[in-house]
């Protein structure tokens, strides 16, 4: 039997770390729901940036063309696990903040079904489909054992992800940002720990950063599953909450899926994108990776309003509370306006010594590519600022047929790019590819949502 459900009143000792969004200013609440996102999506960048650096700058230029190699297929793969786990979410944020506290209980259920699932499914896939993915965008004969034996420890470790991505989302969802901060930043120091320890103590190469960032993720889920016990009795799930529902679990896989195939879709593109990189042989590829390795952290701020605005508007249409939409929205895009153009600064001004960072005595031919890339989209970044916004905006109301759309045009803009622009700009067309995905689908997301809130406003 379940527990006793509060249908009418939070639990006492329940909401006091969970953060209500359907009430108070919404830049403020934007703001501060943000700035603990935004470093724990730096201390996420250390995982990624620490393991490159390292193998950059220790194992030399080839070892971290490789591990640049898989970027693409890591993002197919994890980010569609993302997607799924972000979707899912999205239905625990809605009933917080209509304060259905026994679907919220259902809703966490659910999650951690589908997440587990997935996790299992996509493991067996992707361990299966990493070497000929890897034959199939060119990958350069030097590099592709490398690039081999540093993806598939990752695909191996897609359930410690996934599972992290299931409580850190369970926990946004009901507002509270700050918890996954910290299990992110214990993780993170551990990543430091452990790459220090398997690449060079014990020679493992490139799979060895491959094992730090899985072990290292597997401590951040169990983390979060512990803190969602202790701190948030209202998230605690019985045997009865498990119980099969599938009109409930449609409605889950329904907003997951578009995510998750918006990311995918996404990944493709960049997918085809690493084929037309790769033509241009290791030293372009190794330029090519810390510059977006460079880009990621300066324009992490992107990603962070995303999050954020995916939960206020999910909490906000649970309360029914669409004018706040509407305000936070328009808010949230001034404010990512303001942080693109500072990114943009950034990346321009530090370029050759953030690309430095990942390759000790860079040679000018990595620098002066790098070089190229970021600047060329960093003019473009107010674009993809607030493509982010847009896009989760719209997950969070449910509406994920869009932002699906809005990965396909992006993967068609990004595919038409990467096959022509180097023809013309050779090195420069790829990187140009970039920007032009964006610009692909920023337009018409930003038609989408206009369109569709004014409709449910005049309602």
């Amino acid at each position: 039997m379940g527990i006793k459900i509060f249908s009418h009143k939070v639990p006492r000792n329940a909401s006091s770390a969970a953060k209500d969004m359907t009430v108070g200013e919404p830049a403020r609440l934007i703001l501060l729901y943000s700035v603990p996102l935004l470093v724990g999506n730096l201390f996420q960048q250390m995982y990624n940036m620490v393991d490159t650096i390292i193998v950059g700058r220790l194992l030399g230029q080839n070892a971290l063309a490789a591990v640049g190699n898989t970027g693409p297929m890591n993002f197919l793969v994890l980010g569609f696990a993302y997607g799924l786990s972000s979707g899912f979410a999205v239905i625990t944020a809605q009933r917080f903040g209509a304060k259905d506290w026994a679907g919220l209980k259902r809703s966490v259920a659910m999650n951690i079904k589908l997440n587990a699932a997935s996790s299992v499914i996509l493991t067996v896939l992707a361990c299966v489909f990493a070497m000929p993915i890897l034959h199939a965008i060119n990958t350069p004969s030097e590099i592709i054992k490398q690039s081999f034996s540093y993806i598939i420890v990752i695909f191996i470790g897609i359930t410690t992800c996934t599972m992290y991505n299931c409580g850190a989302c369970i926990l946004r969802a009901v507002g509270d940002s700050k918890s996954p901060l910290v299990f992110l930043i214990i993780s993170s120091l551990l990543n430091i720990v452990l790459d220090i320890v398997l690449i060079i103590k014990t020679n493992m190469g490139v799979a060895g950063a491959a094992w730090a960032t899985v072990i290292s993720q597997a401590v951040s889920a169990v983390l979060s599953f512990v803190w969602i016990y202790v701190k948030y009795p209202l998230l605690h799930v019985y045997h009865s909450d498990f119980s099969p529902d599938v009109w409930f679990a449609k409605q889950h896989i329904s907003i997951g899926a578009n995510m998750a195939f918006q990311f995918s879709i996404t990944a493709i593109g960049v997918i085809i994108l690493q084929g037309a990189l790769n033509k241009f042989g290791p030293a372009k590829i190794a330029a090519f990776t810390a510059a977006q390795k460079v880009e990621q952290l300066v324009t992490i701020a992107a990603g962070t309003f995303g999050v954020t605005m995916a939960n206020f508007s999910g909490q906000n249409l649970g309360a029914n509370r669409i004018d706040r939409i509407r305000e936070g929205t328009n808010k949230a895009v001034f404010i990512t306006i303001i942080f693109s153009i500072l990114s943009a600064v950034f990346a321009i001004v530090l370029s050759d010594q953030l690309t430095g960072l990942f390759l000790k005595d860079a040679p000018e031919e990595v620098l002066s590519a790098s070089r190229m890339y970021l600047r060329i989209t960093a003019a473009f970044y107010p674009v993809l600022f607030v493509l982010f916004i847009y896009r989760n905006v719209l997950q969070g109301m449910g509406r994920g047929f869009w932002p699906l759309m809005g990965g396909v045009f992006e993967l068609i803009a990004r595919a038409v790019s990467a096959y022509t622009l180097p023809l013309v700009w050779e090195f420069a067309g790829v990187c140009a590819a970039e920007p032009m995905a964006w610009c692909g689908a920023t337009f018409p997301l930003a038609a989408a949502y206009y369109i569709i809130i004014r409709k449910i406003h005049q309602k």
